[in-house]
């Protein structure tokens, strides 16, 4: 979109909101699940590689509350091996209309851009999530997360991909502690 076009639609979504009485969206309960990952996280990377042990990394997560409260930002990094770096960036918000959170990822190691859904369970403070996008070579895959937070400082995210069979087999796992 170019930038004059992208000023016109926000001086007219600004007209327009007071005009219409309707007050812009504002952060609920939903959105404090958001903000509890906000901040600088140290991260453990197990990755599965079939036939072989898994790859260990270190990396640094940066998760910032962004459009007044009502998106979760981030941004990975690490590097997988010497020499091979790894960068990711993603966007979550709430979609009030489905019930889930809803989010994009994109990452060095992919042709494009991911979308997910996810659920919170309060109950064990877990975040499960599905992702549809393409893979290093543009086949489009289907994933499946699911985020554990332990306590404020430390959490856990798994994802899994459907193996030979169908069935989910753990492709990484990321440990995440807050820096103090």
């Amino acid at each position: 979109m170019r930038v004059d076009v992208l000023a016109v639609v926000v001086v007219t979504v600004a007209i327009a909101a007071p005009a219409s009485g309707q007050a812009p969206p504002q952060p609920g309960p939903e959105h404090q699940i958001l903000a509890m990952s906000a901040g600088t996280w140290d991260a453990t990377v197990e990755m599965a590689v079939p036939g072989a042990p898994p790859i260990s990394s270190k990396g640094v997560q940066v998760d910032t509350v962004g459009c007044g409260g009502l998106c979760l930002v981030t941004e990975f990094k690490t590097e997988l091996m010497p020499g091979m770096m790894f960068e990711g960036h993603g966007l979550t918000a709430w979609d009030a209309a489905k019930k889930k959170y809803v989010g994009s990822w994109t990452d060095s190691m992919s042709s494009g851009i991911a979308l997910s859904e996810a659920t919170w369970d309060p109950a064990t403070k877990t975040l499960t999530a599905w992702m549809e996008g393409p893979d290093m070579t543009g086949k489009i895959t289907k994933t499946k997360s699911v985020e554990e937070h332990a306590d404020a400082d430390h959490r856990t995210m798994t994802m899994y991909m459907p193996g030979p069979d169908g069935k989910d087999l753990q492709g990484m796992k990321v440990s995440y502690t807050r820096r103090k």
